[in-house]
């Protein structure tokens, strides 16, 4: 009888969920420590309410899992794998924490994810993470609280293009990014804020696809998201947009409508390749941005920085390049800037203007000057296609500028273009230190009506 008794206990011992150690902290909840080598302990694991995973090594698993709200999953040493065979990844209920791992899903997935019918869903902490798939955060109805605190995460390869939320203005549609931040509340109230520091995505020569970092709320006014600060790595992006598709666009830093960021910083080169692709563009609002490193597109209808938004301050330390067909600098179509620094800019193709302004702006100073080095092309404008010619400056109807202070030259290369152009708009104060000069065929250095 004693020994029945013995085995039994023996038995039920290994039956236990792996390692229960209690944590205590004033103020939170308990955690369960639970220290996990393989599939079938990490799935007991999760079982366990309010649990800090400790994943010890890589595991392949068949399908995705989920953080049951107020979990963690954290690495214990560096090059811990979760990676996942179908389908997605880690599915996120709130208040969760993953840190440390390298996640792996097949690039069009989501390897991290919110799945949550919580009202609040606390924080959400991304940390020291290596990413293949999709990091989608949206947040839906009836969520209507959300925080998330990211670091040194860095997204190899990943595939947006198919997700169906896409915001749509100006007569065209966003795709989402390989790193999302979505607000798709519209209810009153509702809100997501947004600290994020070092964010990678893509790599030099293989982009992700769809946008590389997007952060949007429901609409202008619905759907809120707040940015406390947003700080990124190397940036690199392709929409495999056709050419000549005038409604859909990507971006490789998007602030959409409904966010606010108060300070943005790339630290290291934004590029995006592809038909329609912008590298930095504004439909919210930003408060600061630095953008460290040379920003560069490649594919036609592209932008280096495209505002339609309200920028307090922009300043590019290093040159904005455009390669492409109807490849502009830096446009103003709607909102506001109030002062915009720009070192360079250099545009390569037919109908690539310098710098395009339609809206009032305040100060704008650019280094080391304006080239554009092609004459009249097809762009995209609006969701239109368009034949612009591919001035240095050019200053539309509606556009004032209140100073433009150019301390090198604005010099273009192409057949009937014009090196400055105000037609129909304004510049109050111009600040020329360098020459104005128009290579081209049928080119004129100066034309103000």
């Amino acid at each position: 009888m004693k020994t029945i008794i013995s085995n039994t206990l023996f038995v039920a011992t290994l039956l236990l969920p792996l390692v229960l150690i209690p944590s205590v902290a004033l103020g939170q909840p308990q955690k369960s420590l639970m220290k996990v080598t393989n599939a079938t302990e990490l799935y007991n694991a999760l079982g366990v309410e309010n649990a800090k995973i400790e994943v010890s090594n890589s595991i392949t698993l068949p399908s995705s899992i989920t953080l049951r709200y107020g979990q963690q999953l954290v690495a214990t040493q560096k090059g811990v794998m979760l990676a996942f065979a179908q389908g997605d990844g880690i599915a996120l209920e709130g208040n969760n924490v993953v840190r440390g791992l390298v996640v792996q899903t097949a690039s069009a997935n989501r390897a991290i994810y919110i799945s949550s019918t919580r009202k609040s869903l606390g924080t959400i902490e991304l940390d020291g993470l290596t990413v293949t798939g999709n990091v989608q955060l949206i947040m839906r109805n009836p969520g209507k609280q959300l925080a998330i605190k990211v670091n040194d995460v860095d997204i190899v390869s990943a595939d947006a293009r198919a997700f169906s939320e896409r915001p749509l203005k100006y007569g065209v549609i966003v795709y989402q990014g390989a790193f999302t931040v979505y607000n798709y509340n519209p209810q009153e109230g509702s809100e997501i804020k947004v600290r994020a520091e070092n964010i990678s995505v893509g790599r030099s020569l293989a982009p992700v696809l769809g946008s590389g970092i997007f952060i949007s709320g429901f609409g202008d006014d619905k759907g809120l998201v707040s940015i406390e600060r947003l700080t990124t790595g190397g940036v690199y992006s392709s929409g495999l947009i056709p050419q000549g598709q005038p409604n859909l666009i990507t971006g490789g830093i998007f602030i959409v409508y409904g966010a606010t960021a108060k300070e943005i910083i790339s630290n290291k080169e934004v590029v995006t390749y592809g038909t329609n692709d912008m590298a930095l563009d504004v439909w919210g609002k930003v408060g600061n941005w630095v953008a460290k490193e040379k920003v560069i597109t490649y594919g036609a209808s592209g932008i280096g920085f495209v505002n339609f938004g309200e920028v307090n301050s922009f300043k590019a330390e290093n040159s904005i390049e455009t390669y492409g067909l109807g490849a502009r600098g830096f446009n103003q179509y709607d909102g506001t800037i109030g002062d915009a620094y720009f070192y360079e800019i250099v545009t390569a193709g037919d109908g690539a203007i310098g710098m395009q302004i339609s809206k009032p702006v305040g100060k704008i100073t650019i280094e080391k000057g304006v080239v554009t080095k092609g004459s009249k092309g097809e762009t995209l404008v609006k969701g239109e296609i368009k034949t612009l010619s591919a001035d240095g400056i050019s200053v539309l109807n509606g556009g004032v500028v209140k100073e433009l202070i150019v301390n090198g030259d604005i010099r273009t290369e192409g057949d009937g273009v014009t090196a400055y152009n105000v037609d129909g708009g304004k510049v109050e104060k111009f600040n020329l230190k360098g020459k104005l000069i128009a290579t081209g065929a049928n080119a004129k250095e100066k034309q103000v009506k």
